[in-house]
């Protein structure tokens, strides 16, 4: 891009170098496919509930989710090897971080060296490392094994981000954003990795969101580089993370209460969640617009790059901004093929944005250049990046 005062899209601004941009992409599953259609008898089998009620109940959550398939790490092996885990009450914490710790690592470097490899260059070339979990807790953390694991110098600098939940993954972009725009020359690797194992526990009536969590959540890692000024005869510039901003809902804390307990994590969910995100998305968004210079009014000239956090709140943001129905599809093609897997989900998102975008240009077909990468988290928080697709 030249120097001096540009117009791209609707946004003014100056020379971008030294703008942080994404220059690959990775992702990596645990073994265990789960077919959404057999969830509930394994579900009501590993825990040896018989109650039809609650298993009726939920049979509806999984038709309404829009969720197809995702990946696990419980299997059948763990259920016989810590039977407990299928039993309410019981102080567990310490068998799930046994198996969550080096289950999440292994999946973020299993993403992490398919990003690597998709970035062209070596392991050794990065700078500065990133890990999101919500799945892990130990010190030292995960950002330390994942280095060791991928082979990266012991002189990386490395940032964990601990229990930001859904809105873990665009975070740690607005983190990587940072470092790579503050420090020239870097490349910083972005990883995420998170498991249900945490958080897993038999259906009760007591605890309705249980299987609200049973029908949405899936397993997974992804893994995004990050760096300026990107070297074109070696890497390929796919998103500049133009400008990034997070907010916080006042008095909402409750609205998305996670606690670590004696049995892994307890998470309790209001119903107005996606009500509020409606209600708060729209000054948001036209906060991250005035903040990057963006000068258009027109929604649908721009691409939505949303963590599916759930098929009712993808619902409402369609209406609240009139979307068209494509709009949303990379993030509802992720929530069908890999449920709500926290942070990670919005790796597999711009993945399919891409995969959409490349397909549109064979065709000939006009593609949004700049757009919004957004994901609500504990808070409530959220977070967003605007972003511009160098791919169209």
């Amino acid at each position: 891009m030249g120097s001096g005062d540009l117009m791209q899209g609707g946004v003014t601004q100056k020379a971008t170098a030294g703008k942080a941009t994404i220059l690959a992409l990775g992702k990596a599953f645990p073994n265990q496919l789960v077919m959404q259609d057999f969830l509930v008898d394994g579900y009501f089998k590993n825990t040896n509930c018989d109650d039809p009620e609650l298993k009726e109940k939920l049979t509806r959550l999984c038709k309404t989710t829009t969720v197809k398939t995702r990946y696990v790490v419980m299997s059948e092996e763990i259920m016989q090897k810590y039977p407990e885990l299928a039993l309410e009450g019981l102080p567990t914490v310490k068998q799930r971080l046994d198996i969550c710790n080096p289950a999440v690592t292994q999946m973020a470097i299993d993403a992490s060296k398919a990003c690597i490899k998709s970035w062209g260059r070596p392991a050794s070339d990065i700078t500065h490392l990133v890990y999101v979990s919500s799945s892990e807790a130990r010190l030292p953390g995960g950002d330390l094994y994942l280095a060791k694991g991928l082979g990266i110098s012991p002189e990386v600098s490395r940032v964990m981000l601990y229990f930001m939940g859904c809105s873990g993954g665009v975070a740690g972009l607005r983190v990587a954003k940072d470092i790579a725009e503050n420090n020239p020359g870097s490349r910083v690797l972005l990883a995420t990795s998170e498991t249900t194992i945490i958080g897993f526990k038999p259906p009760s009536a007591d605890r309705p969101y249980d299987l609200v969590g049973v029908a949405l959540f899936g397993d997974g890692a992804g893994a995004i580089m990050v760096g300026a000024d990107p070297v074109l005869t070696v890497e390929t510039p796919l998103f500049q993370l133009h400008t990034a901003i997070q907010h916080f809902l006042p008095d909402t804390e409750n609205t998305i209460d996670g606690r670590l307990t004696e049995e892994g994590i307890s998470f309790k969910l209001a119903r107005e969640l996606p009500q509020i995100i409606e209600e708060n998305i729209e000054n948001f968004c036209k906060k991250l617009m005035k903040n990057a210079g963006y000068k258009g009014r027109d929604y649908n000239k721009l691409f939505w790059a949303v963590h599916p956090g759930g098929p009712a709140i993808l619902n409402r943001l369609e209406k609240r901004f009139d979307l068209l129905p494509d709009k949303l599809s990379a993030s509802r093609r992720a929530l069908t093929d890999y449920g709500n897997a926290s942070s990670n989900t919005i790796v597999y998102v711009l993945e399919y944005m891409l995969e959409e975008s490349l397909k549109m240009k064979s065709k000939g077909v006009e593609n949004s250049e700049w757009g919004m990468i957004l994901a609500f988290g504990p808070g409530i928080t959220f977070e967003g990046v605007m972003a511009r697709n160098l791919t169209v």
